[in-house]
């Protein structure tokens, strides 16, 4: 990495640097696991280099069918050259089967079909622990318009429709996922693409026939062989061909 670089942002998977054009970052990812807040953390080693390759994946796949996002290119193993925007303070939820939290809140059984599927927001607030709100509260304190939030919603369902394909074809249930939009402005206008990343820290990820994990939930809940479960996913996706060995005897 380039020590010159000035450093904009840290975050508990990612760094955002100063980008070589106006309107451009660098977005580096880390080996970092976080859970539950923050409260459980440890490196695995490799993570970044595979969130990297799989959200360049997801990303420009998503691009190709008018999903607009902040992906550019990759620049290399652990780094994606992405546009610069005004990140919504809002994380975007979408639910196709119980799990996590809803299980947890609603006292449903874990796996669960919804009837169909489920958008929840929630405020990105670290020491609030991220709290569910309503569109009711969006509004009021004026995180997003209500048109902007129209925008995030079909963006989702095209984005659920998409990934629950995508992942179907190669035997991976998709169970639910987060993302996250920005504002781009042109001009005195701004519209609403889709931020961050999607990855399996990102996204619940099911075996198909055997109902493995193969996301985050095998760090939160001590399952073990994390890394390996990634490098599954990235496999099944086709992308682990010029993936280096980023882990002892593991990835190749």
């Amino acid at each position: 990495m380039n020590v010159k670089r000035k450093k904009l942002y840290e975050g508990k998977a990612k760094i955002l640097y100063e980008g070589p054009e106006p309107g451009t970052l660098i977005q580096y990812f880390k080996d970092d696991a976080t859970a539950f807040n923050a409260q459980k953390k440890a490196t695995l080693e490799g993570k970044g280099v595979l969130n990297n390759k799989i959200s360049e994946f997801i990303m420009t796949r998503l691009n190709g069918i008018g999903v607009t996002n902040h992906f550019i290119k990759r620049l290399n193993l652990r780094e994606q050259l992405i546009r610069e925007v005004e990140i919504i303070p809002l994380e975007v939820v979408c639910r196709n089967i119980v799990a996590g939290s809803l299980a947890t809140r609603l006292g449903q059984a874990e796996g669960t079909p919804l009837p169909r599927s489920i958008i929840e927001f929630y405020y990105k607030k670290d020491e609030l622990n991220d709290p569910m709100v309503t569109e009711e509260h969006i509004t009021a304190f004026n995180w997003a318009s209500t048109q902007e939030i129209d925008d995030i919603l079909a963006m989702t369902v095209r984005v659920n429709d998409y990934l629950s394909g995508m992942f179907g074809a190669v035997g991976i249930t998709l169970v639910d996922f987060k993302i996250e939009f920005g504002r781009i402005w042109e001009n005195d206008f701004s519209r609403v693409i889709l931020a961050d990343e999607i990855s399996p820290d990102s996204c619940r990820l099911w075996d198909s026939c055997t109902g493995e994990k193969l996301d985050k939930d095998r760090f939160r809940r001590d399952l073990g062989n994390v890394i390996e479960s990634y490098a599954e996913v990235a496999r099944r996706l086709g992308i682990m061909k010029d993936m280096p060995t980023v882990i002892q005897g593991g990835l190749h």
